[in-house]
């Protein structure tokens, strides 16, 4: 197994941090830290987008029927994950994570548990190669059933912006009609203190994330359905009854409906 450094700062672990989980080291904890003294709003990004996950993915069991899902960029399980919201309401969910990181694979085991009835599988490969991916996920899945493609805060970090709408259209064009895409990015346009922060943090040397006009968010739907309401601040997304107005953030998302 490719051994960790624990010693520099990783993407995943310092979100992992900022979630709330205990896959982290000190040096993780003193990057968000550092982070969070620039931009405290971070963690409500985090947390907001992996809220918006599990109400989009609440959704697609509850109302749209899916019963099958592949997580491409799995990044670290904390809470929540998509296996356990979906199986939660519908134990016989079958899920594909993906993820390449050595890292996030040394955690793996954490995410390989699954109700009885249900399936929960994990594969070894990297969001670029999306013909890889879908011949995989084809041992778990039934990819002539439909199929919800979930893409959690992954596409930043491809930096091209029209390789990763063509990495989008790859995986979505082995999923049959009547399969779903749910996605979330950090955008531009909202949040000036946030973009100043991932900015700077790109600069910083370590592993970039790349925030995105909304306008190119919404692209990565093109030939979609959207669901209502659309491609929103992840707040906005059907938020759950509360005494409070949810608030737009610096992260936006959606789900869509492959016709």
């Amino acid at each position: 197994m490719t051994e960790i450094d624990t010693s520099v700062p990783h993407s995943a672990r310092i979100w992992n941090y900022w979630l709330g989980g205990k896959d982290n080291y000190p040096v993780d904890e003193a990057a968000g830290d550092a982070y969070t003294a620039v931009f405290p709003g971070i963690v409500t990004i985090a947390r907001s987008s992996r809220a918006f996950l599990g109400r989009s993915i609440r959704y697609l069991v509850a109302e749209a029927g899916v019963r099958q899902f592949l997580d491409v960029g799995t990044g670290l399980p904390t809470v929540d994950n998509t296996h356990e919201v979906a199986q939660r309401l519908a134990p016989e969910s079958r899920v594909v994570y993906v993820d390449n990181d050595p890292l996030v694979l040394a955690h793996a085991r954490a995410l390989l548990t699954s109700t009885p009835q249900g399936v929960t599988a994990y594969e070894d490969l990297s969001l670029f190669e999306p013909a890889k991916i879908l011949e995989a996920a084809s041992r778990t899945l039934d990819l002539t059933r439909p199929t919800a493609l979930i893409l959690s805060g992954i596409l930043g970090h491809v930096a091209d912006y029209d390789q990763a709408r063509a990495l989008v259209r790859g995986l979505l064009a082995g999923l049959p009609s009547g399969s779903y895409l749910s996605l979330n990015e950090g955008s531009r346009g909202t949040d000036p203190a946030y973009e100043r922060a991932q900015d700077a943090y790109n600069e910083t040397g370590a592993v970039p994330y790349f925030l995105r006009p909304v306008e190119q968010i919404a692209a990565f739907f093109e030939g979609l359905d959207l669901v209502e309401p659309g491609i929103v601040s992840v707040p906005l997304w059907r938020p759950e009854p509360s005494g409070q107005a949810p608030q737009p953030i610096g992260q936006h998302g959606g789900v869509g409906r492959k016709p």
